[in-house]
């Protein structure tokens, strides 16, 4: 699923079309009661009055509130989709908003860049009205495309970024152009053009040329030596061009799979804890133990 989405959004972006770097899916096949996760919808309004459905993950009952996390998925599927990657932090305390962009699932409109900003302001709105949140840190986790939109968001809002306690990638393409020579290079028709073709998909919103200025925002860069869709190197650049404080961890399995594996969630709560201490793991074999982090 996900590689038939980057492989077509890759094709298609050759149009130039910034639309087409997002591979929505309208309606909701499920809630996250099927995960037995207590849950709200919530309804965001963008600036430009695009109506955004939102899933409100409160922390689990007689479970102490640690934070917040926002969660900015990728390009394919909507919010059930990814589902996968948060339905674990209620349970550890943290409370969870989880954002459909325009033209996914139940929100309006359709994705394009640079409206799809519109959508994380409002997300970061709703969540400064929001009294559960109030007094509590903040993260954001972005993963795939996720991530990139919120690269480049904090970057040119200081005071948004001010309001975070730390960011979390996951899996997030360095460059759009660089995951197209990629994904280009998979098939037998397009690999003899991989190169000339790859120079013909937008590159400007790309995350790497904005990761210097997310200044005085802790990072943690996890990316899978695995990863198919979005290779190793995209990772290793990301934290390269970032400022201090940054951690880069290296993970195995597939592309945004990490939290599958209970070894890496223990890895990112304990981050969460002490963003500006947390060095990571030195070795893939250095795995934490199973309790929650002290």
């Amino acid at each position: 699923m996900r590689r038939r989405c980057w492989l077509l959004a890759v094709l298609l972006c050759l149009h130039g079309c910034s639309e087409l770097l997002f591979y929505p899916e309208r309606g909701l096949p499920f809630t996250p009661a099927k995960a037995r996760l207590d849950y709200q919808d919530e309804y965001l309004r963008a600036a430009d009055g695009t109506r955004l459905h939102a899933w409100w993950l409160p922390a689990k009952a007689g479970v102490e509130v640690r934070g917040t996390v926002l969660h900015l998925h990728g390009n394919g599927g909507n919010l059930a989709s990814h589902l996968g990657g948060i339905w674990w932090l209620p349970e550890q305390g943290y409370q969870v908003l989880m954002l459909d962009y325009r033209g996914y699932g139940l929100s309006e409109g359709a994705p394009s860049l640079p409206a799809v900003y519109q959508d994380l302001e409002a997300a970061f709105a709703w969540l400064e009205r929001a009294p559960p949140v109030r007094d509590r840190p903040l993260y954001v986790l972005g993963q795939s495309l996720g991530g990139a939109l919120a690269a480049h968001y904090l970057a040119e809002r200081p005071r948004r970024r001010a309001q975070l306690s730390a960011l979390v990638l996951d899996g997030v393409p360095a460059s759009y152009r660089e995951v197209a020579r990629h994904a280009l290079g998979t098939s037998w028709l397009t690999r003899p053009l991989r190169t000339p073709l790859s120079w013909l998909v937008p590159d400007g919103d790309s995350a790497i040329h904005v990761m210097p200025k997310l200044v005085g925002l802790p990072l943690l860069i996890f990316h899978s030596i695995d990863d198919p869709l979005v290779p190793l190197s995209n990772g290793e650049r990301l934290y390269q061009a970032a400022p201090p404080p940054r951690v880069f961890q290296p993970t195995r399995g597939g592309h945004v799979q990490t939290f599958a594996d209970p070894d890496w969630r223990q890895v990112m709560l304990r981050f969460m804890r002490d963003p500006r201490g947390f060095a990571g793991l030195r070795h893939l074999a250095d795995i934490p133990d199973s309790e929650s982090p002290q």
